[in-house]
């Protein structure tokens, strides 16, 4: 997974595709506003693996992750080792 700042997104690649979320960063908090995979991507935990990242990501930073799209809510909720991280 790689932090693309001048796109707000984070992106992870697999076979040519790339996988997507969109972020801002408001001061200790990453706001997750969408979260995108390719329909070739879908189901093969593509999303799952990005999200990890941004969790990782948000962890290093010392950040809270805000989620406003609907996958990334349901995946903090069903990651609960990453629930200190909700806010």
């Amino acid at each position: 997974m790689r932090d693309n700042p001048e796109r707000s997104r984070f992106e992870l690649e697999v076979n040519g595709e790339v996988a997507y979320a969109d972020y801002r960063r408001q001061p200790g908090t990453l706001v997750i506003a969408y979260v995108y995979a390719p329909p070739a991507l879908r189901g093969t935990g593509t999303a799952d693996r990005l999200m990890q990242g941004v969790a990782e990501a948000a962890r290093a930073e010392g950040a809270r992750i805000r989620p406003l799209c609907g996958y990334a809510a349901a995946w903090l909720r069903r990651h609960r080792e990453h629930s200190d991280l909700v806010g």
